[in-house]
């Protein structure tokens, strides 16, 4: 089937599916948060801040919510006194593991060919990219 003018009626790369993995991950802290609750299984706020180490209660705090909203991590609430609150991996958010996984040894495997490249780069491109 084609549509007006010629094209053929495909889907644009720009409405890709696999775009939502990328998105959802695109916080520099998303996918360490992620990953330290599969390796850590449930965790309480403090206790993820302390595992992660450099990372604020408030940065953290904004990537659980941008996780629970993504639907990846599940906020568990138990009644205590104190309350006590912790999170864990949905089964999507578990699912992540082994791709990140698999980018992780991507990286191990070509960081340094890219940080290379980007050295190589001219000043000019150094300036657009933040360097």
């Amino acid at each position: 089937m084609e549509k007006s003018g010629g094209l053929p009626d495909v889907a644009y790369t720009s409405d890709c599916r696999a775009r939502v993995a990328f998105e959802v991950l695109a916080n520099r802290w998303d996918s360490v948060v992620v990953f330290t609750l599969g390796e850590s299984g449930p965790m309480r706020p403090l206790a993820l801040v302390a595992r992660i180490g450099g990372i604020s209660a408030k940065v953290l705090n904004d990537a659980l919510r941008r996780l629970e909203y993504n639907g990846l991590v599940e906020r568990r609430v138990y009644a205590e006194a104190p309350p006590r609150v912790d999170y864990a991996l949905t089964e999507a958010g578990a699912a992540l593991l082994g791709p990140m996984r698999e980018m992780g040894a991507w990286a191990a495997r070509y960081a340094d060919s890219v940080l290379d490249a980007q050295d190589r780069f001219p000043m000019q491109g150094r300036a657009r990219q933040g360097r």
